[in-house]
C-alpha cells in the first residue's frame, strides 16, 4: 500500500472515506500514521468530520492527537463527544496533558468527565494540576516521574524504578526523596548500574540538582532549561516537597504561544487571534491599537497647525514635505530599538548599568543619525536646496533618530519593571509617539535654527 500523504490529495481522500462511511478502509489508512500527523488532518477536516474521526480510531493514538491540536479545534470536537468518549481519551494521557483537556471544558461536565474515569490516582493528580494557573511550573508540569527514597539499597531502588516506569513514557531523570517526599537530588544511571546491589542509593546519588517551584512563571522556567540546556527539570513545593516535573516539549509549546503572543503585540492587536477567526473577533482585536494610531495621527494635525506659519514663507515651504519622512525616521528607529530590548528582556540578557545602556544608545544613534544626515546633505546639494535647509532638516533628524532611539529603549524597561508585558511596545504604540514626538521636534528645532 503506498505511503498516505497529507495534503489536499490525501486531505480530499479522507474525507470521501468519512462522507461514504468506509470505515474499515479509514482505519487501515491511517493504521500507521504518527498522532501528530492525525492531529494535522484533524485541523484539515470539518468539526463533524473531525468527531467522527476521533469516535472511530483507537483512544491511543487519538488521545495525544487531541492534545496537539488548536484549542479552538479541540473544543468543538470535545462538545461532540459523551463523558465517557473523553475519559476513554484522557484515561490515555500524560496528566499536564490531561489537565489542559479538561480545564478546557465546563466545570459542570469536568466532573461528569472524571466521574467517567477508572484510574482514582490520575482524577487525584488532574484535580491538583487543576489548582495551579496555567502559565506557572504547577500549570505546566507533569505527575509522571520516577524517584526513589535515599534509604534504598540500589535491588530495591531498580524494583520501586520499574514500577513506576510502566507509568511514564520517558525516563528523563531519577529523582531522589527522603522519606518526607523533599527533593535531595538525582540518580545516575551509570552509577546505579554499576554499584554493588547492597549499596543504599543515599552513598551514591548526585546531590545537586535543578528545580522550580509550582508558582515561579513558565518563562523563568524556560530560561532556566535553556541556559542549562536541561530536557526535563522537578518542581517542588515551598517545602522542597518534589511535586512533578516539566519537560521540554512542554516548554517547547509554551515559548510558541508567547512568542505568537508577543508577535501579535508587536503588530497591534491585542487578543490571541488566528486568520480564520470570525470578523468580530478580528475587528475587536485590532481596533485599540488602530484607534491609538488615529489619536496619534490626530495630534500630528494639531503639531502641523501649530507651524503653519512656514507654508507662507515661500523659501521654507520644502521643510513641509520631509515631515513623512522624519516621522517615519522617528518610528523605525524607535521599533528598532523597542523591539532589541524586548528580544534581550526576553532572554534575559539586558543586565548592567542602565547610565551604561544610556550611553551606549545614544553613541549608536550619534552614528547612524550622522551618517543619514550625510545622505540627506547629498540629496540637498543635487536638488540645490539651500544648505541652511539642508543642515537644519540633518541637524534635526539626528536629533529625532536619538531622541526616538531612546524612547524605544527605555519604555520596554519601564514596562517590564511594572509587570507589564514590554512586546506591547514594539507595535504602534511606539510607532505613534516617535511619530507626534518627531514632528513637534522637527518643526521645533527648524524654527530654532531658521528663526520663523
Amino acid at each position: 500500500m503506498p505511503k498516505f500523504e497529507i495534503d489536499k490529495k490525501g486531505i480530499k481522500t479522507i474525507e470521501e472515506l468519512i462522507e461514504n462511511g468506509a470505515d474499515k478502509k479509514l482505519q487501515k489508512t491511517l493504521k500507521d500514521l504518527h498522532y501528530a500527523d492525525i492531529a494535522e488532518i484533524i485541523h484539515e477536516l470539518s468539526t463533524p468530520q473531525a468527531t467522527y474521526l476521533v469516535k472511530l480510531l483507537d483512544s491511543e493514538k487519538t488521545a495525544d492527537a487531541l492534545a496537539e491540536v488548536d484549542e479552538d479545534i479541540r473544543v468543538g470536537i470535545l462538545e461532540n463527544l459523551s463523558a465517557k468518549e473523553i475519559a476513554e481519551e484522557i484515561e490515555l494521557l500524560d496528566t499536564d496533558d490531561a489537565a489542559d483537556l479538561i480545564s478546557e471544558l465546563p466545570e459542570e461536565r469536568q466532573e461528569r468527565v472524571m466521574s467517567q474515569i477508572s484510574d482514582s490516582g490520575h482524577v487525584k493528580d488532574i484535580r491538583e494540576l487543576l489548582k495551579y494557573d496555567e502559565n506557572t511550573a504547577g500549570g505546566l508540569m507533569a505527575k509522571e516521574l520516577v524517584k526513589v527514597e535515599e534509604g534504598l539499597s540500589v535491588l530495591k531502588c531498580l524494583n520501586a524504578m520499574r514500577e513506576q516506569a510502566d507509568e511514564v513514557t520517558r525516563v528523563h531523570s531519577i529523582y531522589v526523596v527522603n522519606e518526607n517526599n523533599v527533593l535531595k537530588g538525582r540518580l545516575s544511571l551509570k552509577d546505579l548500574i554499576t554499584a554493588n546491589s547492597r549499596a543504599i542509593v543515599k552513598d551514591i546519588y548526585i546531590p545537586k540538582v535543578d528545580y522550580v517551584t509550582v508558582d515561579q512563571p513558565g518563562e523563568e522556567v524556560a530560561n532556566i532549561m535553556s541556559k542549562y540546556d536541561l530536557e526535563a527539570i522537578p518542581v517542588v513545593n515551598h517545602k522542597k516537597q518534589l511535586m512533578g516535573r516539566i519537560t521540554i516539549d512542554d516548554i517547547l509549546d509554551l515559548i510558541k504561544e508567547e512568542a505568537e503572543k508577543d508577535y501579535q503585540l508587536a503588530a497591534g492587536i491585542s487578543n490571541d487571534v488566528e486568520a480564520d477567526d470570525g470578523i468580530f473577533e478580528l475587528t475587536k482585536a485590532r481596533l485599540p491599537w488602530l484607534f491609538l494610531g488615529l489619536l496619534g495621527g490626530l495630534g500630528s494635525v494639531f503639531i502641523l497647525q501649530d507651524f503653519e506659519q512656514v507654508m507662507e514663507l515661500p523659501e521654507l515651504r520644502s521643510l513641509f514635505f520631509y515631515t513623512p519622512l522624519i516621522a517615519a525616521m522617528a518610528g523605525n528607529v524607535g521599533v528598532q530599538s523597542s523591539a532589541i530590548i524586548v528580544q534581550g528582556l526576553a532572554n534575559n540578557v539586558v543586565k548592567g548599568s542602565l547610565v551604561n545602556l544610556l550611553f551606549k544608545e545614544i553613541g549608536l544613534s550619534l552614528i547612524n543619525g550622522l551618517a543619514l544626515s550625510l545622505i540627506l546633505i547629498l540629496f540637498g546639494f543635487i536638488i540645490q536646496q539651500d544648505l541652511t535647509i539642508s543642515l537644519t532638516i540633518a541637524g534635526s533628524m539626528m536629533g529625532v533618530i536619538i531622541i526616538a532611539a531612546l524612547i524605544g529603549t527605555f519604555v520596554p524597561i519601564i514596562l517590564n519593571k511594572r509587570g507589564i508585558d514590554p512586546a506591547i511596545a514594539t507595535g504602534p504604540f511606539i510607532t505613534t509617539a516617535n511619530d507626534i514626538f518627531g514632528i513637534f521636534l522637527f518643526f521645533y528645532m527648524a524654527k530654532i535654527f531658521l528663526g520663523f
